[in-house]
């Protein structure tokens, strides 16, 4: 590699030419910068080193300075004139030229001790010097045919030049001619495009074209007439495109009204999927209820509300605001507005939904017919604000929130009225289980667009005591059906299926009626189950209509049981009073009853765990008061009724059969036999008493007791009314056999439980009577008279007087009685006996 030197002035590389030799060089690089000797040059640091340098020294300074210009000239490769400039101001020429050869013979040898190392890399370097002259040569060709090639090129670009200049004038005079001409077609075009678009009835962009053409277009052409005849034109179409656009408002608030049934139709239907409010949606909360066909338990369903009609129109699956166009009233929005009368359009539209929303809250006249009444009116309602909802979320300041508020305030008010209005009408639970889900479907839909409710929920409430007393008003007629068709008989069944069918209803349980044989006979008749399931399925119906309002399961057991209080108190207890009272019915079906009632008083306690079940509130486990079922009192107060009630059945049917005696009472010789009525009345009585085994104790000796007693006292008042004017001794014996007969029976106990003796007390009075007038032991009744142990205590002067009377005047009908000793000692001792007790009657008056 050719070796490179360091220049000592410039402190760059100087690279040796090999082609030559050290000498030419040298004087090659001299000869190029003499030019540069002419040229002259201040400051130079050789210079200043001269001048500081002493005449001793001189020799030596020139030394070294010749020594630096050498290193200057080693040092730079292109610039060397101040070097020989200095050389040829001091004059030191051949000084340094020989200073000059001594460095240069210093480098030859040098580059010959290089040349000697380096020689055949040298060589090698010719030889690619030759080939690079080679290269060079053909490249020179090269670029001489490159520049001919350019040359002919660059005169025709000059040609084409020229051309272009040419033509670029012609332009530019052409469209300096065509400025003047287009600066009227932007307003011709906009005008076609105006008149285009009002044919076209689009008058918001029309508006937007016609300022566009007033304010930018026609001001650039003022100079010319036909803008003049435009800008006249102007205000006309203005007034042309505020009157379409009001076409257009009423064309939309047309079709808002007719559309706004639909459009709540669609909007309900949504919430009510939303909410799962469905009628026609089964209702998980409900509880399986067990019922028997041969009891004919019909349980109460609301009406489907959407479940039986098909959907009108696709467009139901979309948004309910998608069924009215909205655009003819953006449009007229933002036109009155660009017009500025955005004032007076918004107080015309709000007074025109104002009259819409009046009619729309107006009901039909016969909307308390129908569901499908009270449907449609709550779709319109609902669809009115669905789409002022929609106009305020999508206009800017037309509805106002305050604004859709205070109309849907005031609008609550008369909606409510009309609602209560219709519903107190309806006499129907169904209907009003139905009437009360549309209500809360519509509740719902309105509070999903923010409006306020609770006067609907306040609605709701009333609606439920209305609701219960329509259910009661049923479950009277319910209850009726049930006593008429029972036939008041124990409910015998045959199979196994029978008696689990009876047992899955109502609570009973009977160790020993489970162990008896087929055909097993329940205490109770029929009626018992039915009522039961009927007032279990009243409590259900009362829970459909609460179940979905906003109240707890504590407010829900609430209401509950005040309904089941108020159906215990008042329907079933009227029902079951009017049922006792009933003209024509036995005294076997009186027993009945109150033997139902003891069972149905039972079973009022599983009542209130149904309720706790069906609600899931226990209010001992919360620690709350539980308000307990009023079904004891109830069944207690009407079974007392029906003893009085048994017992006064007794009495007349004893009654009954005492009006058929027939006795003689002038009867010579007694029959030797009690009375064939007063047989068929001991037969009838322990008949009657033997039904009372089910019974309770106390009501069944109670029923004895008083039927023996009015037996006793009816007797006595045959013998001492006025139908017995006059008595034989015989009439007397005939009479005393039917007390033997009565006696027997009572000291039969024809009802256990009583001691012993208290059922003979019943005929005492006429035992006593009996025997004292025909054992004729008058001296033993003035003896003992007043004495407490006395053996005719129980026979008062006052009756014991009126049968001698009798016996006396029964005496007189023998005219020849008279005529014998006897009769006539009888006669005295009689008016004697009746001295004596008229004397003790008259004591005891006194």
């Amino acid at each position: 590699m050719p070796k490179c030197y360091p220049n000592l002035v410039g402190g760059s590389q100087v690279k040796p030419r090999p082609w030559l030799s050290s000498c030419d060089y040298f004087e090659s690089l001299l000869s190029g910068v003499i030019w540069e000797l002419m040229e002259p040059e201040t400051g130079n640091s050789t210079n200043k080193m001269e001048e500081s340098a002493t005449p001793k020294d001189s020799k030596d300074v020139t030394k070294s300075r010749h020594d630096i210009f050498i290193q200057e000239i080693e040092g730079m490769d292109d610039y060397w004139g101040s070097t020989f400039r200095n050389v040829y101001d001091k004059e030191e020429q051949e000084q340094f030229m020989q200073e000059l050869d001594d460095r240069i013979k210093e480098h030859d040898k040098n580059i010959e001790r290089m040349c000697s190392f380096h020689y055949q890399g040298f060589i090698d370097s010719i030889r690619e010097l030759l080939q690079v002259r080679s290269e060079a040569s053909k490249l020179k060709h090269e670029v001489v045919g490159v520049h001919q090639e350019l040359a002919d090129v660059s005169l025709q670009l000059l040609q084409q030049g020229d051309t272009l200049a040419r033509a670029r004038r012609v332009q530019t005079n052409v469209q300096q001619g065509m400025t003047a001409l287009m600066a009227c077609l932007p307003v011709l075009e906009t005008y076609a495009k105006l008149s285009r678009q009002m044919k076209e009835q689009r008058f918001y962009p029309a508006l937007k074209t016609l300022e566009l053409l007033e304010l930018t277009y026609l001001p650039r052409v003022a100079e010319h007439r036909f803008a003049q005849t435009i800008r006249e034109s102007v205000p006309r179409m203005r007034d042309s495109i505020r009157d379409a656009s009001m076409s257009d408002l009423k064309d939309f608030l047309e079709e808002a009204r007719r559309e706004s049934p639909r459009v709540g139709e669609v909007a309900m239907r949504h919430a009510a999927e939303q909410c799962a409010l469905d009628a026609a949606a089964p209702r998980p909360a409900m509880q399986k209820r067990h019922t028997l066909a041969f009891l004919g338990v019909q349980a109460i369903s609301p009406i489907a509300l959407y479940g039986e009609e098909p959907a009108d129109d696709a467009d139901d699956e979309g948004a309910a605001q998608e069924m009215v166009n909205f655009s003819a009233v953006y449009r007229c929005l933002h036109i009155f507005t660009a017009l500025g009368a955005r004032d007076a359009f918004e107080t015309y539209y709000r007074k025109q939904r104002q009259q819409q929303c009046e009619l729309a809250l107006r009901p039909p006249a016969n909307m308390h017919e129908s569901l499908v009444g009270v449907r449609d009116y709550l779709h319109g309602v609902a669809g009115f604000f669905v789409v002022e909802d929609h106009v305020l979320n999508t206009t800017s300041g037309l509805v106002t929130r305050a604004h859709l508020d205070q109309l849907w305030s005031e609008a609550l008010a008369q909606l409510t009225a009309a609602l209560q209005t219709h519903s107190a009408c309806c006499t129907d639970p169904n209907m009003l289980l139905t009437f009360k889900r549309l209500i809360m479907i519509f509740s719902h839909t309105l509070r999903n667009y923010g409006l306020a409710v609770q006067p609907l929920n306040q609605l709701l409430l009333d609606i439920r005591d209305h609701y219960s007393e329509v259910l009661m008003q049923r479950w009277v007629q319910v209850f009726r059906e049930i006593f008429d068709s029972d036939n008041y008989h124990p409910v015998q069944v045959d199979s196994e299926q029978e008696y689990e069918q009876i047992t899955l209803v109502f609570p009973y349980a009977n160790a020993q009626l489970e162990k008896a044989p087929f055909p097993k006979a329940f205490p109770f008749s029929l009626m018992v189950p039915k009522v039961y399931s009927q007032v279990k399925e009243f409590i259900h119906s009362c829970l459909r209509f609460s179940e979905d309002l906003d109240l707890s399961q504590s407010e829900k057991d609430d209401v509950l049981r005040k309904s089941t209080n108020v159906l215990l108190t008042r329907t079933l207890s009227g029902c079951l009073a009017t049922l006792i009272r009933k003209p024509g019915l036995g005294l076997l079906q009186l027993i009945q009853i109150t033997i139902n009632t003891i069972y149905l008083e039972e079973a009022s306690v599983y009542l209130e765990d149904v309720i706790t079940r069906i609600t899931g509130y226990n209010p001992k486990q919360d620690g709350g008061l539980q308000s307990r079922l009023v079904g004891h009192t109830m069944f207690k107060d009407i079974r007392a009724e029906t003893e009085q009630q048994i017992y006064m059945q007794l009495q007349a049917k004893i009654d009954e059969f005492l009006e058929l005696a027939a006795y003689d009472w002038l009867l010579p010789e007694p029959e030797g036999t009690a009375s064939a009525y007063l047989v068929d009345l001991i037969y009838f009585l322990n008949t009657t008493f033997t039904a009372f085994t089910n019974l309770p104790t106390k009501v069944a000796q109670t029923a004895c007791m008083s039927g023996c007693q009015h037996v006793g006292k009816q007797l006595m008042q045959q013998l001492l009314g006025e139908d017995a004017r006059q008595l034989s001794t015989g009439a007397l014996q005939q009479l005393n056999l039917d007390v033997i007969q009565c006696e027997q029976f009572a000291a039969s106990e024809p009802v256990a439980g009583f001691e012993e003796g208290a059922l003979l007390m019943c005929f005492a009075d006429l035992r006593q009577l009996l025997d004292l007038v025909l054992d004729w032991d008058w001296a033993t009744y003035f003896q003992e008279y007043g004495a407490p142990d006395a053996r005719y205590a129980r026979v008062s002067p006052a009756r014991a007087t009126v049968v001698v009377e009798k016996l006396r005047d029964a005496d007189k009908r023998n005219m020849f009685s008279v005529l014998k000793r006897a009769e006539r000692d009888r006669k005295k001792l009689q008016d004697t006996v009746l001295k004596q007790l008229r004397q003790l009657a008259q004591a005891g008056q006194q």
